[in-house]
């Protein structure tokens, strides 16, 4: 794609209190990001943003000939493969996590080195001439032009082109063309499989990952065989066996000598040409990668016939196939944003990356930083059911599904966790794993933040409503949500203290500042939420298939009062309310505690979780994140605008917004309670977090929960859209930066279109059945290709 009209653009945005100026590296452009001048110091940072995945595989944006001053920055991860390692810790108990998972570095197969006659291309080194790098989001495909001078005064043209196959699950492809431009001479082109796996230099910081144990892997044969290489391993601890492959094509009309080369941990294929000036030389690099949790080895020979099959098709045929399949995903998933090129770049950036990095297979699901770096040990967190979800429910329900199917693929691992917490019944979901184990070794803000459990029940929920599928609760649904909701009844009780509410001791919410807490308001909240609809859901069962309910009551020993006791809880439910201010404390002691001195804290000692003693931040009152206000959010229908805005206005200045979750959060409440320029200043941050580095950890990988916050600011927030029960609801408005936007959505087979400018809101039918909805109080009725437009008045600021 032709990247026009591009400009650079510096903002202000607010970071746990403080204002910074950011300027944009790469230009602005609606479909892509563009780096016109080589940017060494921000080499690591764009290795995450020029990244490519299709789900399964993730490749790090660094260039085929690697960068000598950065090692670390190169990267190449597969979903849901892992090592597993004991945690270590100083003083341990019963019930600790007891192994940390984490996600591979696999064989890097990208890689190519250039030489003309004895000189090494790089970009290290040299001169660079011109130099372009394009990230095309419509077709998901990283392009890179320049040209270079060596030391010696010698010029060649490189162009490369990568793709990460969006239809072939396995398979990545690499384009290589290289042009000398004034002499005749030698091309040695290098391509190989390296084995070398960089570790992870070791950090205090617990959101970066661990370094790699290499006695953990074994490495199974190295195959140099002409054009073909191969490069399989095993993991010792994890039982997977991985299968790293490459063929190449060479094109030129000079002669060239094919040499192997096979060294510890690195198979090479080396291509001598005689390269004459002004023709050029091309490579295409047909890479593979398999992996399984097998016994029995894997056959080479399939793996190289899939690959001999695959290099049959050109990178340009390739090239097509995926831009079908990008055409598809952004005519259901795109949001266009009219008037504002910089915040629409980070939407699509956003959207893009959530795409390439979600498990399609129901046994994996999105790591917190994606596929894109090995930040937090690759873990999947709640960041899915209540963050991510959403996204994929209103516009890919069939993804959606398989986020929930892997939750039910880990369901024995959940049941095992809580009996090691003395729970009898049920399970306990992990706060941080990959395949199902709990691995987060600090409890308070892990193994304690029962809510993840309720989370998960209330993605179930969303996606029935949202998609009718019946199927997947009689099948799986339904057990998820019942063996989540047995926890409730083990860990809560009946306070006669309290007049025998239902009350939860010793939990932590989503606030990770607060911790080891009675009765956190969200966590009742969602725990209430959580045991009526597995009531509800127990009925229905029992009307819709008395068998399959029969089957799963004996399967799980559900004992016949249980269903009952949940609605007890649940209707018996504590939520903290605090009369005198008219506010949700977070939870039983939060307003017991002093204000965290905000005035006296040094900008650069944010985020406090790096500065200071958990015990310093616990006993005081402030929020590392949404907490309460999450709640109002996701229970939207429960509380009245003004009880929302009295939270809202409490929290607000208590939160450091240090996890990239928050200010997604209070965007979509700003806009609800009257604060449009609030609202906005929050999605300015959470739009571009990643472009943007706003947290200053992007090189380690992207934020996939705060990308899926960008699409719920702006349906959620802008638009309005809320779900009560099976109806859609809009009250939209435009903030200032904005002239307009338009979206689309599914829901129960039919897809409507959302179009709001300053002036109206449209409605249109595009696909299904007929459509009941709301905008604002007034009902619509929608038939397929019919439209309705309302006049909408501008945003009116509340004072507080």
């Amino acid at each position: 794609m032709l990247i026009t009209s591009a400009k650079r653009l510096t903002i202000s945005f607010c970071v746990s209190g403080m204002k910074k100026e950011q300027q944009h590296k790469l230009e602005i452009h609606p479909w892509g990001l563009l780096e016109r001048e080589f940017q060494a110091d921000d080499y690591p940072l764009n290795a995450t943003l020029f990244s490519l995945g299709n789900g399964f595989i993730g490749l790090r944006g660094t260039f085929e000939e690697g960068f000598e001053p950065e090692p670390f920055s190169d990267g190449c991860y597969l979903n849901g493969v892992y090592a597993s390692e004991p945690i270590r810790y100083g003083e341990a108990a019963y019930g600790y996590a007891r192994n940390n998972q984490r996600m591979l570095t696999v064989p890097d197969g990208k890689g190519i080195q250039i030489w003309i006659d004895g000189e090494r291309f790089s970009l290290a080194e040299g001169e660079l001439l011109e130099y372009e790098r394009h990230l095309d989001m419509a077709s998901a495909t990283l392009t890179r032009s320049l040209t270079w001078r060596s030391p010696l005064g010698k010029t060649l043209r490189l162009k490369t082109q990568r793709q990460v196959c969006l239809t072939e699950k396995h398979l990545v492809l690499i384009h290589v063309e290289v042009t000398t431009l004034d002499f005749d001479g030698e091309i040695r082109l290098l391509t190989g499989l390296d084995g070398n796996l960089d570790q992870a230099e070791h950090s205090d910081d617990p959101r970066l990952a661990s370094p790699i144990n290499q006695e953990d892997i074994q490495w199974l044969d190295k195959v140099a065989d002409g054009d073909y290489l191969a490069l399989p391993l095993s993991v010792r601890s994890s039982g997977y066996e991985i299968r790293c492959a490459a063929i190449h094509r060479l094109q030129t009309s000079a002669g060239h000598t094919v040499t192997n080369l096979r060294h510890e941990n690195r198979v090479t294929t080396e291509y001598r040409c005689n390269a004459q000036r002004d023709k050029p030389l091309c490579l295409t690099k047909y890479l593979a990668y398999f992996a399984e949790q097998r016994a029995e080895p894997i056959e080479a020979g399939p793996l190289r016939q899939y690959l001999e099959l695959s290099a049959n098709k050109s990178f340009a045929e390739y090239a097509k196939t995926q831009r079908i399949e990008m055409d598809k995903f952004w005519q259901e998933s795109d949001i266009q944003v009219f008037g504002n090129d910089s915040l629409q770049q980070g939407i699509r950036f956003n959207l893009f990356h959530l795409f390439q990095s979600l498990g399609r297979d129901g046994r994996t699901n999105i790591a917190a930083k994606g596929l894109s770096g090995d930040g937090y040990d690759g873990h999947y967190f709640w960041d899915t059911e209540i963050y991510v979800l959403p996204f994929f429910l209103y516009t890919q329900p069939n993804m959606a599904r398989h986020l929930l199917e892997y939750r039910h693929s880990i369901l024995d691992a959940a049941r095992a966790r809580a009996r090691e917490l003395a729970i009898s019944k049920g399970a306990l979901f992990p706060w941080r794993t990959i395949g199902g184990e709990e691995c987060s070794a600090y409890y308070p803000a892990g193994t304690a933040q029962f809510h993840i459990n309720a989370d998960i029940a209330y993605a179930v929920r969303h996606y029935s409503r949202v998609t009718g599928d019946t199927e997947f609760l009689r099948e799986k649904g339904a057990e998820l949500v019942i063996e989540g909701a047995r926890l409730w009844m083990e860990i809560g009780h009946f306070n006669p203290r309290r007049n025998h509410q239902f009350c939860i001791n010793e939990v932590t919410g989503p606030d990770e500042y607060t911790a080891l807490v009675d009765n956190n308001f969200y966590t009742n909240l969602m725990a209430r939420v959580h045991l009526e609809y597995a009531a509800e859901l127990y009925q229905w069962l029992q009307s819709f298939d008395p068998e399959a309910c029969l089957a799963l009551a004996q399967r799980i020993q559900l004992g016949p009062q249980e269903p009952m006791l949940w609605a007890k809880a649940a209707k018996a439910m504590y939520l903290p309310y605090d009369q005198s201010q008219g506010i949700h404390p977070q939870d039983d002691g939060f307003l017991d505690k002093p204000v965290w001195d905000f005035e006296q804290t040094p900008a650069n000692h944010y985020p406090l979780l790096l500065h200071y003693h958990p015990l310093v931040i616990y006993r005081h009152q402030v929020c590392k994140q949404a907490d309460v206000v999450l709640g109002l959010l996701l229970e939207s229908s429960e509380f009245s605008i003004e009880q929302k805005r009295r939270d809202f206005d409490f929290y607000e200045p208590l939160t450091t917004h240090d996890s990239t979750l928050s200010a997604c959060i209070h965007s979509i409440i700003a806009s609800e309670v009257g604060y449009p320029e609030k609202a906005l200043d929050y999605f300015q941050q959470v739009a571009r977090m990643d472009l943007d580095n706003h947290h200053n950890n992007t090189q380690h990988g992207i934020h996939t929960a705060c990308m899926g916050g960008t699409w719920m600011c702006m349906v959620q927030g802008f638009a309005g859209m809320r779900l009560h029960g099976t109806e859609l609801h809009f009250a939209p408005f435009v903030p200032e930066d904005m002239e307009g936007y338009r979206f689309r959505l599914q829901f129960r087979g039919r897809t409507l279109e959302v179009d709001i400018n300053c002036s109206n809101a449209s409605y249109t039918l595009i696909t299904g059945e007929p459509i009941n909805l709301h905008h604002v109080h007034e009902p619509v009725f929608l038939a397929v290709g019919k439209t309705q437009t309302f006049e909408i008045a501008p945003p009116v600021e509340v004072t507080p």
